[in-house]
């Protein structure tokens, strides 16, 4: 029964770090994205390690992914627990850390994937400090699956692989788009509130200075009296004002209400302003060339790019390039690429949401994405998208990718396990 029990955690562990680490080695870029908000909200001498987050996203992933793999299979079992045990003393007092003083609101610990909050994420690793000490101690309760002769060659595969996985979705999209800007989605009514939706709740800090020791404190208003936010103390509010001078009033978040899916998207010119409803309610095609930031966008496909342009011109299409730049940058970018197309400005944020790549292609309709493409696999057009499958929308086959690149990872692993079981049945002949 104690086995049971043992293999059955081993089992809930590596499957909670494989799906943790895949998560995230698909979207190495939303990975490092999200590491680099955690080094800017920490400040200081943090920033300074910007430069890694990429490389440390990769790693991380990595490292995670096969924690789990080698766990699955067993191999390695004391090794494998105490680098998981390392990895849960890292990051529990981190997560502890932002549970408490909340830098950020989603650890980004599964991805996009699932959001959770960040006293679920702590409670979460709890949870796995517990299962992975128990795991420890009754580590040879663990059955493994490959011999010793062979574990090696499982674990550079599965490293291999792991590593690989990021690299191929770095270079195109991430296998699966857990974002509201998938393709087939359909902008305006991801933006939309219900009608019985909460709103927000804001309330009103005032600040005051008292007028005999100079003393500022914050207080909010209750009817025809103020309350001290420190200690709670109410004044009438006549009184109050004789021994208070004001200072300053601001709006504070107390209740965060409902927030739609897609709930930043705007595009603006300098010619024509915002021009967000117009782009989405156009029935004809229109090109988005995603670069958040044009000063790092890659411009080695330049050419294609502007031909995609001149392509959309003969077509009566729009096309605007969507970025967060400086003005400088903007004068760069065109003089280097040769670009010839508008100009728009957007959220960088969302523009990084919006597709994984810098720059990537989106294709509208009718506000609906009909498709997006990497600056690695933008495709040739020649004919009219109406009579054309890169005109329709073109669905993320998410099910079948993942099922090819599990079965990468798995045949090779199979021949394996085959390979063990054949030996140890020759042995005991």
């Amino acid at each position: 029964m104690k086995k049971i029990i043992v293999n059955l955690l081993r089992f809930i562990f590596a499957a909670v770090f494989i799906f943790s680490g895949y998560v995230k080695a698909i979207d190495p870029l939303g990975f490092t994205y999200k590491i680099t908000e955690y080094l800017e909200k920490f400040g200081g001498f943090f920033q300074s390690f910007d430069i890694l987050a990429f490389p440390f996203a990769i790693l991380n992933s990595s490292l995670e992914l096969l924690i789990g793999i080698a766990l699955l299979l067993g191999i390695y079992r004391k090794k494998t627990i105490i680098l998981a045990m390392l990895f849960m003393a890292i990051y529990t007092p981190l997560t502890l850390y932002i549970a408490i003083f909340n830098p950020v609101t989603d650890c980004g610990c599964f991805g996009d994937a699932l959001v959770i909050s960040n006293w679920t994420t702590f409670w979460k690793n709890i949870v796995l400090d517990i299962i992975i000490v128990t795991l420890f101690i009754y580590r040879n309760d663990i059955i493994p699956f490959l011999g010793r002769k062979i574990r090696v060659i499982a674990v550079i595969f599965a490293a291999i692989f792991c590593v690989g996985l990021s690299v191929y979705c770095y270079r195109h999209l991430p296998l699966i788009d857990f974002r509201p800007y998938k393709i087939g989605t359909y902008i305006p009514e991801k933006m939309e509130y219900p009608e019985d939706a909460a709103r927000d709740e804001f309330a009103t800090i005032l600040t005051y200075k008292n007028n005999a020791n100079g003393e500022q404190r914050d207080f909010k208003l209750n009817g025809s009296t103020v309350i001290d936010i420190k200690d709670n103390t109410e004044y009438a509010f006549g009184d109050f004002a004789k021994e208070w001078t004001f200072v300053a009033q601001t709006s504070k978040l107390i209740k965060k209400g409902y927030e739609p899916p897609i709930h930043d998207f705007s595009i603006t010119t300098d010619e024509d302003g915002d021009i967000t409803e117009e782009v989405l309610a156009d029935t004809n095609y229109t090109f988005l060339l995603i670069a958040y930031k044009l000063e790092k966008a890659d411009q080695t496909h330049s050419a294609e790019i502007n031909k995609i342009y001149d392509y959309a011109q003969s077509q009566g299409y729009k096309f605007y390039c969507l970025h967060s730049s400086l003005n400088e940058d903007l004068i760069d970018y065109v003089q280097e690429g040769d670009a010839k197309y508008p100009f728009a400005t957007a959220d960088e944020t969302t523009l990084k949401t919006i597709i994984r790549a810098n720059p990537g292609l989106l294709l509208l309709k009718n506000g609906t994405i009909l498709n997006k493409w990497h600056y690695n696999d933008l495709p040739a057009f020649d004919a009219p998208l109406a009579g054309s499958k890169l005109g329709k929308v073109q669905l993320n086959n998410a099910v079948g990718k993942t099922l090819t690149a599990a079965g990468i990872f798995l045949v090779p692993i199979i021949i394996l396990i085959g390979f063990r079981i054949i030996t140890v049945r020759k042995k005991k002949k």
